[in-house]
């Protein structure tokens, strides 16, 4: 799906994507921002990094939202699910998710 247009209080994304693990036994799995929706992210990062490009951003999955960032990864960004999203959502490895990112722009 397109970004919405940037505005005053930020930039909404949604999408569909497989959450995925990542090295180590982590308390997270990643769900990977697919490229359209990268590239928008992109296009706003001097906008919403607060360094090391990482992005802020406040998540929604399901019914739960948490706060985390973004990180950069093969030049698109992964989304971090903590545990506590994962048991509250029932969601691992492999599940498909529908993410929704809000980017609040400095």
């Amino acid at each position: 799906m397109r970004a919405t247009p940037p505005h005053p209080r930020g930039t909404y994304l949604r999408f569909a994507a497989t959450a995925i693990s990542w090295r180590g036994p982590a308390p997270f799995v990643f769900v990977p921002v697919p490229p359209e929706e990268a590239d928008a992210i992109a296009a706003l990062v001097p906008r919403l990094t607060y360094g090391w490009g990482v992005i802020p951003t406040t998540v929604l999955i399901g019914g739960t939202t948490f706060t985390t960032s973004l990180f950069p990864r093969d030049g698109g960004y992964l989304v971090p699910v903590k545990a506590a999203v994962q048991r509250a959502e029932q969601l691992g490895p492999g599940d498909e998710v529908t993410v929704e990112l809000h980017l609040e722009e400095s």
